[in-house]
Formats: C-alpha cells, structure tokens, sequence
C-alpha cells in the first residue's frame, strides 16, 4: 500500500491558549433587538393610553386602544426589513431614529388607508390616534438616542468585533478592532493544514469582520481561506478581478481600500432562523428516541462492557475541530481515532451490535447531543475524521475546494446523503461526490431545504451503503 501524500502531525502553537478570543457579540445584539421590540411595543401602547387620557380624560379608551394594536403589527414587520434592529441602529441613533420614525408613518399610513376603504375611519378617534403616534414618535427618537448612550457606558461602545490579521502587507487597523500576527500564530495562507486552519478558525470565531493585511503575492490564497471560514473577510487591496471580490471598503484613517472577499453563507435572519430549526427539531428527537437511546446503549454495555459512546475528533464549521460523539460500534481494542481505515463491508472491527447500529444509522443518534451543544446542526455538509482518505490522499489533497464546505456547521444528515453519497471513500469520485452536493447545499441554502433534507432522510436511513 502507498502511504498517504501527507502526514497529520499536531502543530498547535503553545501561544494559542494565551490569544484573546473574541467574545460573542452576536447574543447581545439579538437581546438587544428584543429587549427593543419589547420596549418599542409598551412605548407605543403608553403614549395612546396617555393620548386617550389627554383628549377624552380616560386611561384605556377602546376606539383609541383598538388603533394602536392594529398599528403595532405592521410597524413590527415594516421595522424588522427596513432594519431598524439592526447592527447600525445600535452604532448611529440617528439611523435608528430615521428607520423607526419611517416604519411608524408607513404602518399609521396603512391603517387610515384600509380604514377609509373599509369605512372604518370613525371607529378611531382621529385627535387621540394623532396626539398619540406624536408621542410616540418623540419616545422612539428618545429611546434611540439614549439606547447609543447605554451601550458606550456598559459595553464601551462596542457592538461588533472587528480582527486585522497582519501578515507583512500594507499597515492597517482600526480603532475598535484586534490585531494580531499571522507569522506569531503559524498561519500560512499557502498551506492546508487541517491543524493550522483549526488555529485560524479560533482566532476568527466570533468575528463580525476580519481584514487581512498581506503581500500581493497572497491575496489569492488568503481569499480562499477567508470564503473557507464563513466569515465575512475583507483584503487590503486595490481592486482585482481574479479575486472574486463581492464589494469594496474604503477607510478614511488610514486611507486604505479593501476587497470583500466573503460575507459568511448566511446572514442573521438565516442562523437565528437555522439555529431554531436545530433547536426545536433536535429536543423533540431527542424526547421522541429516549427509549431507543436508552436501549442500544444498554445493548453496547452488555456486548463487551466497554463504553457506550465512541467521541472522535471531526472538522466542524470554520475549519475547527470539535469533539463528535456515536455510539461505539466496535471493539475497544480497534478504535479508530483518526478515522485512517474506512469502513469496509464485512469490517472485522465491528461489533454484532455494532453492525445493526451501523446499517439502521443509529449509531449517529448521539449527535443530537452536538446539535444541542451549538457544535452540528440537524442538516449540513457531514463532518470527517481528521484521516480520512480517498485514493490515498486526504480530502483536501483530492480538491482544496474542500475547506469550503466547512462555511457551515457539520450536519446529522446532508444533502449527499439523501442522494445515496456514503459508505467508504475508496476512489476520488466517492468523495468529489458528496463535496459538490456540499458546496451546492451552502450555496442555496435554506429553512425549506433544510426540512425537506430531513424528511428524505427517514426514507434512506437503511441503505446499501451504511456499514
């Protein structure tokens, strides 16, 4: 047998431990955002309640509630895609002031509009619905202005994480963002170390927007890297067609330009609405098959007394590695941590359990448990030991396109599993396979997509090729 084209040797720097890894900015945004709904919705219900008061000298008056909770909705949905909760709302009040005052004039709009063609206007009490939407629109510019004031006292003003990798290019920074070196921490564009882009992706977790300094010679290669990670990356650069660039930025101190090379495969709309997808799909499976759970762990600790789950090291999403749990389907002594042999049928290392466990795909049922813990999703491009092989050459060794893949969190199924693309990995075509059913899954995702990759599942979780 040939060896492998390349050897797996962990080159981990001990200064990683010591980088500061940014903290997730994300989560606060979202509580943000609601803890703004929240406070736009009582805002505007207060100033009708007090309108009503003003004009007819009663704290609840119908006609006058009636207008408000009619306008409420509307203003939700006008605000939620004119992007008033936004990113930029909590960085300039006066954009979030202008976007909420535009979202409540359209919605008030709609309303008297509807109303006239319904000859409902005398339901309301033109005064008060007047008197009203003016003091809630003083609230909502009020409100802006004193949200940007709370966020500079308790968060320093800062409400995304901004990181500029120098590796020898033009000098670059930015007031609120991290610097950090790219020849410090071993990150060499060029290569396509599984243990070096592990290393990159922990120092780009949690980053809203990384620019990368670099020689002109690099660019290419840090451009690919940066689509890899599921960020959104920008170059310092003139501007370059081979790049692929999806926009630019220009910055005034210092006068730099730069290229988008990557914006992430999804944007906040899409992860919230994925992550809640996971959430709700992966708690009621793991409710549903409890018994089941319960049942072949029993049976693997009967087997042989040895543990009931088998925890490999896999490339999850920005390249990193996470800690993948299955049940363990073969004998102790012949663990396969790196995943160097695959499967074959008729593979002398599983168990009699094992092979069921195997063939029926029960054997993945653990990896809710990596759903719950934010490392997989239910639906994604599916993740691979760190030594698998097709051909006798690594995954990225067949196609470098591979990294791409890993924009996305690892999923339990995928879609080239649905269409029949598993079992071993013996030639190449095994693997370029699955790998352009990945990339097209990245390229259009979506929640629908998501659901019907699921359904489709049920139907091949016994297949030829599960072993």
């Amino acid at each position: 047998m040939n060896k492998p084209s390349g050897s797996l040797i962990d080159r981990s720097l001990p200064g990683l431990a010591e980088a500061k890894i940014a903290p997730s900015l994300e989560r606060r945004r979202l509580r943000t955002y609601t803890l703004m709904l929240i406070a736009d919705g009582l805002m505007l219900h207060a100033a009708f309640i007090f309108a009503a008061y003003i004009y007819e000298g009663v704290w609840w008056q119908n006609r006058t509630m009636l207008a408000a909770q009619t306008i409420l909705p509307l203003y939700f949905t006008i605000a939620l895609y004119n992007s008033t909760y936004s990113g930029r709302a909590l960085r300039d009040w006066i954009f979030g002031a202008r976007q909420a005052v535009i979202a409540i004039i359209i919605s008030a709009a709609m309303v008297n509009f509807i109303a006239f063609y319904m000859k409902a206007n005398a339901e309301f009490s033109r005064v008060a619905v007047t008197l009203g939407l003016v003091l809630f629109l003083t609230a909502l510019v009020w409100s802006r202005w004193a949200m940007i004031k709370l966020i500079g006292m308790f968060w320093g003003g800062r409400t995304r994480n901004f990181l500029v990798i120098d590796d020898e290019g033009p000098k670059f920074s930015l007031d609120t963002a991290d610097v950090i070196s790219a020849k410090k921490f071993g990150i060499d564009p060029t290569g396509h170390d599984p243990f070096m882009l592990d290393r990159l992706g922990k120092l780009l977790r949690n980053q809203d927007k990384v620019v990368v300094s670099c020689d002109r010679s690099r660019r290419l290669e840090w451009a690919f890297l940066l689509k890899s990670s599921g960020v959104h990356g920008e170059i310092v650069s003139e501007p370059a067609h081979d790049l692929g660039a999806l926009g630019v930025h220009r910055y005034v101190d210092p006068a730099r330009t730069t290229l988008v090379v990557s914006t992430g495969p999804l944007g906040l709309r899409g992860r919230v609405g994925k992550r809640a997808f996971d959430m709700v799909v992966a708690s009621a499976g793991l409710l549903a098959l409890s018994p089941v759970l319960l049942i072949v762990a029993a049976a693997i600790k009967l087997e042989d007394g040895g543990p009931v789950f088998f925890i490999q090291r896999r490339l999850g999403r920005g390249n990193q590695f996470f800690d993948m749990y299955k049940f363990r389907s073969m004998r102790v002594d012949n663990l396969d941590a790196d995943g160097a042999r695959s499967t074959g049928r008729s593979d002398d290392r599983i168990t009699r359990i094992g092979a069921f466990i195997r063939r029926t795909s029960i054997d993945e049922l653990p990896q809710i448990l990596n759903v719950l813990r934010g490392e997989m999703s239910i639906v994604g491009p599916r993740p691979h030991a760190l030594g698998s092989r097709a051909n006798n050459k690594y995954f990225w060794e067949v196609d470098q396109q591979y990294w791409q893949r890993h924009c996305l969190k690892p999923g339990l199924t995928g879609l080239a599993q649905v269409r029949g693309h598993r079992g071993a990995t013996e030639q190449e075509k095994d693997l370029t396979d699955r790998l352009q059913s990945d990339l097209e899954y990245v390229s259009r995702w979506s929640l629908l997509t998501d659901f019907i990759i699921v359904l489709k599942t049920i139907a091949v979780l016994r297949h030829d090729n599960a072993y």
